[in-house]
């Protein structure tokens, strides 16, 4: 599957750890990166979500060009994104 997906998690984060189990089994490849640690990122899930740090905040970037944001999307939800 081509395109890239960014996954915005937490540590302790169940969702974020079920997502991230599911993309593995399926042969998702993804970035991780933990908004605790980088405020960047921090601010871009909170942009994304009305003000609030709500993980995991997935970005797809479809072959296409085509980005979207998620939040909390199931694994079709993903999948779908990336073959916009």
């Amino acid at each position: 599957m081509q395109g890239t997906v960014t996954m915005y998690s937490t540590e302790w984060c169940g969702y974020c750890r079920r997502l991230k189990g599911q993309m593995d089994r399926e042969g998702i490849a993804y970035t991780e990166i933990n908004i605790e640690l980088d405020p960047a990122s921090a601010a871009f899930v909170e942009q994304a979500n009305g003000g609030n740090q709500t993980v995991p905040t997935v970005l797809v970037v479809a072959p296409s060009g085509t980005e979207s944001v998620m939040t909390n999307p199931s694994l079709a939800q993903v999948k779908q994104a990336l073959t916009v």
